[in-house]
Order: C-alpha cells, then sequence, then structure tokens
C-alpha cells in the first residue's frame, strides 16, 4: 500500500515549531510560587494544548478566590516579554530544515493555533518562520477552540486545499483531535504531554528532525 499523498501541511504552533510550552510552564510556576499559590508541572499539564478560554477556568481553580486568573496571566505575560521579547522562543529541532523542504518544494504550509493571531505572527516572526508560511489560524478567531476542528478548517480555506488534503502537525492529543476532526491525517511529535494510547495519528515521531526522511512519500513534487 503506497503512502498517503497531500498537498499542503498544517502546523500548530507551540511546543511543535518553537519551544514555547517549557518557558510558558515555568513562568506560570514562578509567578505563582511568588505569588504565594504555587502551581506544579503537573497542574500546568491541564491546559497544554488548548485555548486562553480554556485555561482560564482550570487555573482560576488552582489559584483559589485568593488570585484573580487574569491578574496572574498579565504577569507570566511581562515576565515572558522580558525574557524572550527580543529573541523569541527556540525553534525546536528539525523545525527550520523541514519548513525549508517544503518551502523548497512549494508545498503550501500554513498554521492553525490556540495562541491569537497578533502573538502567533509575532512569534514565528521573531525565529523568521512567517515567511515560510502562506497562512496563519489564531484562537481568536475561531467560535471552538481546540479539539473542535475549527481552527484547522480555517487555516486550510486560507491556503484554499481541502482539509482532507492537508497533512496536520501537532505535539499534543487536543491538537491532533482537533485536526483530525478536521479531516486531516496528523503526524504528532509529542513535548510536554504525550497523547493517550487511543489516538490514531498516521505517525508518532520523537522529534521534527525524524520527519524529513518520510516527506518524499508524502509530497509528490
Amino acid at each position: 500500500m503506497s503512502a498517503p499523498r497531500f498537498d499542503a501541511v498544517v502546523f500548530d504552533m507551540d511546543g511543535l515549531l518553537i519551544d514555547s510550552e517549557r518557558p510558558i510552564r515555568d513562568a506560570w510556576i514562578e509567578v505563582t510560587a511568588q505569588a504565594g499559590r504555587p502551581l506544579t508541572a503537573e497542574d500546568y499539564l491541564g491546559v497544554i494544548g488548548t485555548g486562553i478560554e480554556c485555561a482560564r477556568p482550570h487555573l482560576q481553580a488552582l489559584l483559589g478566590e485568593g488570585l484573580l486568573y487574569d491578574d496572574v496571566r498579565e504577569r507570566v505575560r511581562l515576565r515572558l516579554l522580558e525574557r524572550y521579547g527580543q529573541t523569541g522562543y527556540a525553534p525546536k529541532p528539525g523545525a527550520r530544515e523541514l519548513l525549508g523542504w517544503l518551502q523548497e518544494r512549494g508545498v503550501p504550509c500554513g498554521v492553525a493555533s490556540s495562541t491569537y493571531l497578533p502573538e502567533i505572527e509575532r512569534r514565528l516572526g521573531l525565529v523568521g518562520f512567517l515567511p515560510s508560511l502562506q497562512a496563519v489560524a489564531g484562537g481568536d478567531e475561531v467560535e471552538h477552540p481546540k479539539p473542535q476542528p475549527d481552527v484547522y478548517l480555517l487555516a486550510a480555506r486560507r491556503l484554499g486545499v481541502d482539509p482532507a488534503r492537508c497533512l496536520a502537525f501537532e505535539d499534543t492529543e487536543t491538537g491532533s483531535r482537533a485536526a483530525m476532526a478536521a479531516g486531516m491525517q496528523v503526524v504528532v511529535v509529542p513535548d510536554l504531554k504525550p497523547p493517550g494510547a487511543a489516538l490514531a495519528p498516521l505517525m508518532m515521531l520523537g522529534s521534527l528532525a525524524d520527519v524529513l526522511a518520510h516527506l518524499p512519500g508524502w509530497f509528490a513534487r
């Protein structure tokens, strides 16, 4: 049986193209510890792969009545801006090479992220990835967050490609289910939170660098 062929790629961003999940998690842990209500790394796993509105009730419940989510989130934002505002988050291993391979062969690429669009563009701009992308879709542009398919469907629409002809790359189960619900096949590269055994992606790999060997079989360019 021949490998499936695709016409476009849609990437998640945080924890997939850029190594942002760890710094963001660490900032939440630091800020809440200083405020006297320390979150743990395990606590933060509950919001991996979700958008702001989904994270709000989960984190507010952990913070309790003494701290407001929006206040803590603003402190976290300022801390991250101080540390990464000029340099950006580091690209994940293999991300630059993967985007380069696809760009050289004219494969349309997009991003579908729960992060809000202006912040997506800022983060990807700082690492130089925006010129390799033909479409970007953010969590603030859709009604329903991941695991609903809205943001992936929007990215495919902006690319002008049938979702069934798009190959998605994700690091979380929540995001993978969103891409699958959009009709896409998914390659999973886990970051902080490996997906459950019930997920059935096209492939699961340890790094985006491992993807390069499979690309000729997926794209007839």
